[in-house]
């Protein structure tokens, strides 16, 4: 009976190995450091909170004297992300078929196009809102090919990763009934993975709504540099009619989003 209870036991802990400690080692000196870095405390936290009061106490309530104007830019904002995530769908498909190791024309494409895709997704995409707005000037193009660039490296990784997963089977059978490469993948590849790619661009799209106001700070266009506007001139209270509008507007793209998807599926 011992023997039996004996067998069931979980293993013993093991001591952590000299490279574990290292880890940790490192892990906690960061961690340290970054608070210290960072200027951490109690009075500041303090001082904080006493601030965030003051700042929801000015802004309620909220002014709507400049509704009209602070729609319109919330509209061009939700233009940019439109746009802009259509376009990087678009492309995307063609691009994740090159980088997929069962669809793609030579592994060499492959593997190029996929470093490719991961440079894409790597960079932030508030640094190519400063490179576009540098190369072509502030505007709504730039929100829009900022997006278009950010929808790529998103979409264009899970679509890959999904048509990587379908089954050989369906493909296997159109190569076997003397189907061109371009066929198999318009016959099997793109409508078994087509209800996972139209949710992968939904939430691209509720992902750029988010984006493309953050591109607004940087002169991208749209309800960004509204609200930037509005809280150097310390008009809290129109600052905060336009945060409720983004929040009204980004509530409403993901309700309509998850619908969709629930159909799909």
């Amino acid at each position: 009976m011992s023997e039996m209870t004996n067998s069931h036991m979980p293993p013993r802990f093991k001591r952590p190995s000299l490279l574990t400690w290292l880890g940790w080692l490192v892990f906690l000196t960061l961690f340290i450091m970054g608070i210290q870095h960072g200027g951490v405390s109690i009075d500041r936290l303090s001082t904080g909170f006493v601030n965030m009061v003051h700042f929801i106490s000015t802004a309620f309530p909220p002014d709507p004297s400049r509704f009209s104007s602070i729609s319109a830019a919330m509209y061009e904002t939700f233009q940019i992300a439109l746009v802009g995530t259509v376009f990087g769908v678009i492309i995307s498909l063609p691009v994740a078929l090159l980088a997929s190791r069962n669809t793609t024309i030579h592994p060499v494409v492959g593997y190029a196009t996929k470093g490719i895709v991961s440079v894409l997704r790597t960079i932030p995409d508030l640094v190519w809102a400063l490179i576009f707005v540098i190369s072509i000037g502030l505007g709504p193009l730039a929100g829009i090919l900022t997006i278009t660039v950010d929808t790529i490296g998103f979409c264009a990784r899970f679509f890959s990763e999904r048509i990587e997963e379908i089954e050989k089977g369906p493909s296997e059978a159109l190569e076997s009934t003397g189907g061109s490469k371009l066929g198999v993948m318009s016959g099997s590849i793109l409508p078994i993975g087509f209800a996972s790619f139209v949710g992968t661009s939904l939430f691209s799209v509720e992902k750029a709504v988010r984006s493309a106001v953050i591109l607004g700070l940087v002169g991208a266009g749209g309800i960004g540099v509204e609200l930037s506007t509005s809280m150097t001139l310390r008009r809290f209270d129109e600052a905060l009619m336009i945060i409720i509008l983004i929040l009204v507007v980004v509530i409403v793209v993901e309700q309509v989003s998850q619908r969709i998807r629930k159909r799909l599926i």
